[in-house]
């Protein structure tokens, strides 16, 4: 039977390990036909049985039902259940062949793990909500690291896990741990929001219902201001599931929102606040006050800081955010008084991606005031106005185009007036306050 093309590679190297000749295939074992998986003809990992009695590779298997088919592979009989059986028999044969023939390089498959079950999770699920039913701190916070713990394992047991309703079941418990003393209830409260990231999806509201209530919010926000970063990671990922309108009224969340930036501790964690501030100043109904919150708490320099050497995802949001406060007065002026404020927004035109380019373009639009003619001549200088000719000429959205316009209108005229620099530059003589 031929190798696998990773197979082979690893008996040619134990081959000139030993100084064997690289061209003595015979040397080669063969993989027992019995041992490889009908569908992926991989030497199998885990195997497992269906109701047809046919044996595969779980990981192929499950990849094959997921995929839509109901039939068994190899019978192409309709598959009246999907439950699969562990071939502990096989796998001890290929662990057995493994270990024979580990002179070429082959090694010990481990033994699997076997997958959390359906009803092992509703049956959790049903003791973590009498649990907290009793108010039994202790006994829900072990059923949630069971949870955890099965979660880590695999994929698999994560959707499994969501799929049989354990989000919104912890979300219940957090709110409801949250309207007592959150410090004795500390360990419990961080053990869930420690599973709840990776189970929070659009599709589950009745969880975000539940976290969105005052109680949830303040908690989040406790943990937010906490010194624990895991914790307060886990707290900024459910924050940024949770509804504007909601979130705009928690007490403290805006200045919880300003530390994460002012003290990153991850660039998920960076990018969830950098989503759910963008949404506060954008789309909030109280955004005018918003704003003006986060400009007196010194964001916009925070935000100039971050941008200039940020990766994409992180520039985009902080440049979105930036745009969004130069709306209000307070905002332009901060950001007019910040001497990397044209020149970032001049750098980032078409080096990030079309959205960086938008918010970039946006920026200078707002902070080009045709009265003050020295910004006029200093984002000249700065190498703007070729920059936003270039951008007209490759072509860019309609309204983005009127903006451009515009800016080189006022621009064209302090032409003359300034010599141009090189607005690539990594702005390495500036000082960096942090």
């Amino acid at each position: 039977m031929v190798l696998s093309g990773t197979l082979r590679k690893v008996f040619r190297r134990a081959r000139k390990e030993r100084g064997l000749p690289g061209g003595e295939l015979d040397l080669e074992p063969v993989i027992p036909t019995h041992f490889r998986c009908p569908v992926s003809l991989e030497l199998m990992k885990d195997p497992v049985t269906l109701c047809t009695g046919i044996t595969y590779d779980r990981d192929s298997i499950e990849r094959w039902i997921e995929s839509g088919n109901n039939t068994c592979p190899v019978t192409k009989q309709v598959l009246s259940s999907t439950h699969m059986i562990p071939n502990h028999s096989i796998r001890k044969m290929i662990q057995h062949w493994c270990v024979e023939n580990q002179s070429y390089g082959i090694e010990r498959i481990p033994t699997p793990r076997i997958p959390v079950a359906p009803y092992e999770v509703s049956e959790t699920c049903s003791r973590i909500i009498v649990a907290t039913r009793n108010g039994d701190v202790k006994t829900c916070q072990e059923l949630v690291g069971k949870i955890k713990n099965w979660g880590k394992e695999s994929e698999r047991n994560k959707r499994c896990i969501v799929e049989n309703g354990a989000c919104a079941v912890l979300a219940s418990a957090f709110d409801s741990f949250s309207r007592g003393a959150i410090e004795e209830n500390e360990v419990a409260l961080d053990e869930i929001l420690g599973v709840l990231p990776w189970m929070m999806n659009p599709s589950q509201e009745d969880a975000r219902s539940k976290l969105r209530s005052e109680a949830s919010l303040n908690c989040l926000v406790w943990f937010l201001n906490g010194n624990d970063l895991s914790a307060r990671q886990n707290a900024a990922m459910v924050l940024k599931e949770m509804p504007v309108r909601a979130l705009a009224k928690a007490e403290g969340v805006i200045e919880a929102l300003v530390k994460m930036i002012r003290e990153p501790i991850g660039p998920n964690a960076t990018k969830a606040s950098l989503t759910k501030i963008f949404q506060l100043v954008s789309s909030s109904d109280d955004k005018e006050r918003i704003s003006q919150r986060f400009v007196e708490l010194g964001l916009v320099s925070l935000l100039l800081e971050a941008i200039v050497d940020a990766d994409k995802s992180i520039c985009e949001k902080a440049l979105g955010v930036l745009d969004c406060l130069c709306d209000c007065k307070e905002g332009k002026e901060a950001a007019m008084a910040n001497a990397l404020a044209l020149p970032l927004a001049t750098k980032k035109i078409l080096r990030v991606s079309a959205l960086a380019t938008e918010f970039s373009v946006s920026i200078l639009w707002k902070l080009c005031d045709k009265e003050d003619e020295e910004v006029l001549v200093e984002t000249v200088q700065l190498g703007a106005f070729q920059k936003l000719l270039l951008l007209l000429q490759v072509g860019c959205e309609e309204s983005m185009k009127e903006k451009v316009t515009e800016l080189l209108k006022l621009l064209n005229a302090y032409r003359s007036r300034a010599e141009c620099v090189d607005s690539s530059l990594d702005f390495k003589y500036l000082k960096k306050p942090f």
